[in-house]
């Protein structure tokens, strides 16, 4: 599993082992462990620490469904994200998927190819976080910096706070426009940021909805109870699912030559969001 099959990921922070787990009894499609903004400066090196032992012990071997186990490190750019590299690194544990905050430059995602290019890494996916001015101005460049990339994530916070923009969905409506667009010129998926407000339900749906309309594949949450609202929007409907069936079947009947569905015309992008539609309605 990656993260194009992601309608929800729940962010959890990395000293807080007991919260693991538990995020399987929730629908999310995956959980993130942060090593980041979740974690104070104090208690990197610990949480890091314990994060590598708890890995060590495959405590998600036994999932009983698709679930993506993430972990966001800290920004190339810092000594604590070095430090992150160094240990996994040097542990030859890894989780199945990387989050990568703050990055600026597809030089970056390079650089994280060149680290991550151990034996154990073959199979490991990653996520970029656009969140500066200058990722922003970058994204499309990011986007397509490695196969080992699986989507873009609008990261909606700091991003405001370094356009010195409110944190709302006007103000915002271009940055997420612009990372929707360069994520999927690579053929990535694109999540959104959570919504803040914990409390505020019918704000999370909302938000969520138009997201998804402007082609986001999913969003992250911070806390469970926003994960069952994530799951009913982002999740196809019976509709859907037949229209993405009858795609399928067009284009497969055609074995290669033009095609066309409700008469509109078939290519390969259409078919694989067909199939990505299909794989989720499993």
């Amino acid at each position: 599993m990656n993260f194009s099959a992601c309608r929800s990921l729940l962010f959890t922070p990395a000293n807080r082992p007991d919260r693991f787990l538990k995020a399987l009894e929730t629908k999310a499609d995956g959980l993130v462990i942060d090593l980041e903004d979740a974690v104070a400066q104090k208690d990197k090196d610990s949480a890091r620490s314990g994060l590598i032992e708890f890995l060590k012990t495959d405590p998600f071997k036994n999932k009983t469904r698709p679930f993506l186990v993430c972990v966001r490190i800290n920004s190339l750019q810092t000594l604590a994200g070095l430090k992150d590299i160094t240990a996994f690194c040097d542990a030859r544990i890894f989780p199945e998927a990387l989050v990568f905050p703050k990055v600026e430059y597809a030089e970056e995602i390079k650089l994280y190819d060149k680290y991550f290019s151990l034996p154990e890494c073959k199979n490991l996916s990653y996520m970029a976080l656009i969140e500066t001015a200058i990722g922003l101005e970058n994204s499309y460049k990011i986007a397509h910096a490695s196969s080992k990339l699986s989507g873009l994530t609008f990261g909606g916070a700091d991003l405001a706070a370094d356009l010195g923009a409110e944190l709302s969905f006007e103000p915002m409506f271009y940055a997420r426009s612009r990372i929707v667009q360069a994520a999927k010129s690579a053929g990535l998926c694109a999540l959104d940021v959570p919504f803040l407000d914990i409390h505020n339900d019918a704000g999370n749906k909302e938000e969520a909805e138009r997201v998804k309309k402007m082609g986001y594949t999913g969003k992250y949450a911070i806390h469970p109870a926003q994960i069952e609202t994530l799951y009913q929007v982002f999740t196809p409907s019976q509709e859907d699912l037949n229209k993405a069936q009858g795609i399928v079947d067009a284009y497969n009947r055609a074995c290669g030559n033009a095609a066309e569905f409700n008469g509109k015309m078939i290519d390969v992008p259409v078919y694989k969001s067909a199939m990505r539609i299909l794989n989720i309605g499993k």
